[in-house]
């Protein structure tokens, strides 16, 4: 897959074959480990707190698990920066990084709701090479680099082959600042929902990336994240065959916090309707009115 981003992006930064498989498996050895330190507390947290955004929220799940993942990369790869949800950045940014969720999906988890993940992935400034995603109430894990593939536990990712918005199972998500700005994707909820089998919210970025991966969903869009949501399974989906950009066709880019997943026969279909909504004066604060430009 020689145009993919991560084949691009591990190029960029000199990994050889043999440093693209020894770095699959830390992140792979590190995302196994959150996910086991996760179940520990699922059903019996000890703390529950607010970031200071309403539904934003750290466990003492959260915390535990990241210790533990950041003691095994600071083990396994001192070399390499960090940058981690709850405890920041560690090392020099622009060169490669670990970008580290311990718990994507902390709401869930607080809920009992058995929809989260331990996610871990390896880039390059602002794009992905590789990336590991244990969803371990599930058991599985997601795990790909270039020049290995991708993989859930051990069988092969494919993305969707879906060509027809029609025929379609979108997923997406809506950021934490969701109720107080107008740059939120309420709109686009309803307008896809309205051309499609339906339009998913599972809550967890990281295994929403995955299961398009995996071609149980066909296409994901969503704005508002963090490179730590995105890292993994933005890997993930490029490595098994899908197109991943920006918003409007763009280059992805981890910092922008947008992204369009899906295999590449659905790709341009998901963004031709994404520039065919906008949100109304007052979507943030209530019900979404919708509008479809041109139409």
């Amino acid at each position: 897959m020689p145009d993919s981003i991560c084949t691009r992006a591990a190029h960029e930064a000199g990994l050889s074959p043999s440093d693209l498989e020894r770095l699959i498996g830390v992140a792979r050895s590190a995302a196994d480990a959150g996910g086991q330190e996760l179940m520990r507390h699922y059903g019996r947290l000890s703390s529950i707190e607010s970031k200071g955004r309403i539904g934003d929220l750290v466990t003492n799940a959260d915390l535990a698990a990241e210790r533990i993942v950041l003691e095994l990369l600071a083990e396994q790869t001192p070399e390499i920066a960090v940058l981690a949800e709850e405890s920041g950045a560690a090392g020099q940014q622009d060169g490669l990084r670990w970008c580290v969720d311990p718990l994507d999906g902390t709401t869930n988890f607080a809920h009992g709701y058995p929809f989260f993940a331990t996610s871990i992935g390896l880039t390059l400034g602002q794009q992905p090479i590789l990336g590991a995603i244990a969803v371990p109430f599930l058991k599985e894990m997601y795990w790909g680099a270039p020049g290995v593939g991708a993989f859930c536990n051990d069988s092969p990712l494919q993305v969707s082959s879906c060509d027809r918005l029609e025929d379609s199972l979108l997923v997406t998500g809506f950021a934490y600042d969701r109720h107080t700005r107008l740059d939120n994707n309420y709109a686009e909820f309803c307008w896809f929902t309205h051309r499609t089998h339906g339009v998913r919210r599972g809550g967890a970025a990281a295994v929403d990336l995955a299961f398009v991966a995996a071609g149980r969903q066909d296409g994901y869009w969503e704005r508002g994240l963090s490179p730590w949501d995105l890292a993994a399974g933005v890997a993930l989906v490029d490595l098994a065959g899908g197109t991943v950009t920006g918003y409007g066709n763009q280059p992805f880019d981890l910092s922008s916090g947008r992204v369009v997943a899906a295999g590449a026969s659905l790709h341009a279909a998901i963004t031709e309707g994404l520039s065919q909504v906008q949100p109304l004066p007052g979507a943030a604060f209530g019900a979404p009115e919708v509008t479809a430009m041109g139409s």
